[in-house]
């Protein structure tokens, strides 16, 4: 049974977990979002009655 003979996919797994690791993961926590989110004041929010037309 070939599939039981773990020196074909090993070294694959751990060369492609060792080149994320290494170039697509810092690559990804570089991004910066545009906009820094900002925390809405919930006190100062006027409810007022919906006037529906109909």
């Amino acid at each position: 049974m070939p599939q039981l003979n773990p020196a074909p996919w090993f070294v694959m797994l751990l060369l492609s977990w060792s080149v994320f690791l290494t170039i697509v993961l810092p690559k990804t926590l570089d991004h910066t979002f545009p906009n820094e989110p900002t925390s809405q004041n919930t006190k100062n929010s006027k409810k007022g009655k919906w006037t529906w037309p109909w």
